[in-house]
């Protein structure tokens, strides 16, 4: 009789998860082994993988199955493939190979998805292998999975090897042939395979229009847009991207107002192309009309204020998007910007309190979020703390090089510095330009002035042309050690305009050198770029004084006050900028 009233209550495809495991309650209690199939195919069939809660709970009744049959196992793979969770999707592929379970050609396709998306090309072989032992090769959706594998992991020989001797091709198939030829840059065979569709779909169209798009040829990919038989969300997207990334805003904007549908894709697209250019008003206006956000839009928005040197701005927005009345949790990529935030504005206390949430709510430390962190510990002067949590990292890339360069710069660490630059070229990792401010940074700490300037001049032996800051800080490492004359030319060489923090660096050498002549100019310099701060006064009339030219000091002491200016409030004349 229980039996016979479970089996109905599972029937019905419109129960929410706690009434399923209120239902799992009495099969467990019960010992109804026979139902537990039923009852995973239920859960499996109308519940969403987005949900942590809900993953683990299938992951959880799928282990503790006293009978595991193939189908059980093979609608999980599937389950979690489609959902996004493609590690998770290929681990229990390998369990139910391990069970000895005999796998549905949906297991199989399933799990070759899976190891398209991750990349994991082993993995692919090992099921292809299996798809020839179990004798399912003649399935069209196993093929294209395949087809699929191969092109998405650059293999294109043996993706054109398959498809070529497909008996029965689908749009699909055809579809991941050109997907492949896409991603491996050869635009010209896609664009005959894309020729050779006998019957195309919106996902053809789109594949072409966003190649033409990915090397800035937008031309194409408006003719293509504008032929196209019918178009969907991802169509318009594509176009919208591809302007973005050509960094012509203005044309994204125009298709974008022209979209008869947005989806979160559109609005974060435009977000990010408007944060690339540094127009972060017109993003938060965007980011106001929208009335459902979620939370890649809020990580979006927050990355945009982060990305532009408003860090107050972005911890603010995070801090709203945890208010009770929007309760959005956020993920990986919004605690890495927010860290990135707090190391801008030194709150070492709120990235510690990160710390704190990331562990009352399971997040796992990433390699972009340890790179935050790294960034952060180092600017704060807890450099141990860094280089701990660097050597931690199983992936070191140039960002985590750069920031640990960087960190024992600022801290007074030269000798460290540039072993962690010299381990950095070892590994193969090209250096960029904020590498080479952070390395800059450590030998002007440490007055190694021609280990400096060979540092400077290699900058150009890697195709990188300084910018200026790097001159700045030269400026300033020259100036420390008194030559004062090296440093005013090394200015007047620059091919772009020197900034205040330049002239700065300069005007403050000449005062702890006393030099008059030089320290007029560089303070003339410094009137001229930001006529509101006065400590540039104040240290010409130091130089004055140290001369015995108290008349000029007076002179210019006098004026300070009479404008009623403050002082610049104690900082270096690099953070100045």
């Amino acid at each position: 009789m229980l039996v016979r009233k479970i089996k109905s209550l599972l029937k019905n495809n419109s129960l929410t998860l706690d009434q399923l495991k209120q239902v799992h309650s009495p099969i467990i209690t019960n010992g109804f082994c026979q139902l537990e199939t039923l009852f995973l195919r239920q859960i499996l069939l109308s519940t969403s993988g987005n949900s942590r809660v809900i993953a683990q709970h299938i992951y959880g009744t799928l282990f503790h199955m006293q009978n595991p049959d193939a189908l059980s196992w093979g609608f999980a793979v599937r389950f979690f493939s489609a959902n996004g969770q493609f590690k998770t999707a290929f681990s229990l592929y390998v369990h139910l190979q391990r069970l000895g379970l005999c796998p549905s050609s949906f297991a199989f396709s399933s799990s070759l998805k899976a190891c398209a998306r991750i990349g994991h090309k082993l993995g692919g072989l090992s099921v292809h292998a299996q798809v020839y032992k179990y004798g399912v090769c003649g399935s069209v959706y196993v093929q294209t999975a395949l087809l699929d594998l191969y092109s998405k992991v650059g293999d294109v020989k043996s993706a054109q090897k398959l498809f070529d001797e497909m008996p029965e091709r689908n749009v699909v198939s055809w579809n991941s042939m050109l997907s492949g030829y896409l991603s491996s840059g050869d635009l010209e065979m896609a664009k005959r395979v894309f020729d050779e569709i006998p019957k195309k779909d919106v996902v053809s169209w789109n594949c072409m229009i966003t190649g033409y798009a990915k090397i800035g040829n937008m031309d194409e990919a408006i003719l293509l847009f504008e032929l196209m038989p019918e178009r969907n969300l991802a169509s318009w997207n594509a176009v919208i991207s591809g302007y973005v990334n050509s960094g012509n805003v203005e044309s994204a904007r125009r298709v974008f107002d022209a979209m008869p549908m947005r989806n979160n894709v559109s609005w974060i697209t435009m977000i990010s192309g408007y944060s690339k250019c540094g127009d972060v008003l017109s993003a938060r206006l965007l980011f106001d009309q929208m009335n459902d956000k979620e939370m890649l839009v809020y990580n979006a928005m927050i990355a945009c204020y982060e990305r532009n040197n408003q860090p107050k701005e972005a911890i603010e927005l995070f801090n709203q998007m945890l208010k009770p009345g929007v309760n959005i949790q956020p993920d990986e990529m919004t605690l890495t910007s927010v860290i990135s935030a707090c190391s801008q504005l030194g709150y070492m206390d709120f990235g510690l309190w990160i710390e704190s949430y990331m562990k009352l709510h399971g997040i796992q430390m990433d390699d972009h979020l340890a790179n935050a962190f790294i960034d952060l510990y180092a600017k704060s002067g807890y450099i141990d703390k860094a280089l701990e949590l660097f050597r931690g990292l199983k992936n070191k890339d140039l960002v985590s090089y750069s920031a640990m360069i960087s960190g024992c710069g600022v801290n007074g660490k030269a000798v460290d510095a540039i072993k962690l630059f010299e381990e950095m070229l070892n590994d193969g990792i090209c250096p960029n330009l904020v590498t080479y401010k952070g390395l800059l940074t450590a030998y002007n700490h440490a007055g190694l002035v021609e280990e400096g300037y060979k540092c400077f001049n290699s900058m150009k032996d890697q195709g990188l042309l300084p910018s200026v800051d790097h001159y700045g800080t030269m400026v300033d490492l020259l100036g420390r050690a008194g030559r004062l004359e090296e440093a005013h030319e090394l200015i007047k060489s620059m091919p772009m305009q020197p900034h205040a923090g330049v002239w700065g660096a300069l005007l403050l050498a000449c005062r702890v050198h006393n030099n008059v002549d030089l320290g007029e100019i560089a303070a003339r310099n410094c009137f001229d770029l930001q006529p509101g701060k006065t400590g540039y006064s104040s240290l010409l009339a130091n130089i004055y004084a140290s001369v015995e030219r108290w008349d000029d000091a007076g002179r210019l002491r006098g004026a300070v006050e009479e404008k009623g200016l403050t002082k610049i409030p104690g900082c270096s004349w690099m953070e100045s900028v």
